[in-house]
């Protein structure tokens, strides 16, 4: 790797552990710079995820505050995160990297959808539940487990676009704040992407020259994310979930 590919690779990574703090997709910024190295595309993609473990980390503390009042959430979410996670990753060595192609977009397309209308669909779902004399479960129940696991196997195959399913999940089933359930979706992608770099440390190749630019830069990057997501009110934010959403769409579909 040549000087101005190791600092492409150092930028991205900065990019991409500023974007997953704030949103998710970091992964689209990352991948397609390893690509551009000449790393086979599975090498690309393990190195991948074990260089954005440490910012996956650093957004999580960059986000301590938030998740304050949150520790049998965490442990419980955290527990789906993990298993899908692990299954993403054996899929990832089982099947071609086309698996995913036709799926994906249209997964980030519907979760984008939920973003934007959560508010009216939370309040209309609360108004059929008072009608019905029905109460809400107060942490989603199994339906966001159901999801979340799903979510977190897609994460640990490939992950571009992983934080926006998350948050578009939990902001329709949890009755929080988005920058709350944002805190939550930081550690999930720091369990997922962990328990899939665990795995790939053992059966798969991966380029620690790559591994250790993106670390580094994505540290960085996961505090700078925090600082900035942080301050961001529920509706920038839900705009900026929705902009990174449908540049992900695109990039996804034309590549």
């Amino acid at each position: 790797m040549s000087i101005w590919e190791a600092l492409a690779v150092f930028a991205a990574g900065i990019g991409a552990g500023t974007i997953n703090t704030i949103v998710g997709s970091g992964t689209l910024l990352t991948f397609p710079v390893l690509l551009a190295t000449g790393l086979p595309p599975i090498t690309a993609n393990v190195s991948n995820a074990l260089g954005l473990v440490p910012g996956s980390i650093s957004g999580a503390i960059g986000y301590r505050h938030e998740l304050r009042g949150q520790t049998g959430r965490v442990l419980r979410l955290g527990g789906a995160g993990l298993l899908g996670g692990l299954a993403g990753a054996i899929l990832l060595l089982a099947l071609p990297s086309s698996s995913f192609d036709a799926i994906v977009p249209v997964l980030v397309g519907l979760a984008l959808v939920l973003v934007l209308f959560q508010p009216r669909l939370a309040a209309t779902i609360k108004r059929r539940r008072e009608a019905r004399g029905s109460e809400a479960h107060p942490e989603g129940g199994a339906a966001l487990l159901v999801g979340l696991f799903l979510a977190s196997m897609y994460g640990g195959y490939f992950g571009a676009a992983q934080g926006v399913l998350y948050l578009s999940l939990m902001g329709l089933l949890l009755s929080d704040s988005l920058q709350r359930v944002n805190a939550v979706k930081n550690i999930l992608g720091a369990v997922v992407n962990g328990v899939a770099a665990v795995f790939f440390l053992f059966v798969a190749e991966f380029n620690w020259t790559a591994v250790l630019l993106i670390a580094v830069g994505s540290t960085i990057g996961g505090q700078i994310g925090a600082k900035v997501g942080r301050r961001l009110k529920p509706a920038v934010l839900r705009a900026v979930i929705i902009a990174v959403g449908i540049v992900a769409i695109l990039q996804l579909t034309l590549t």
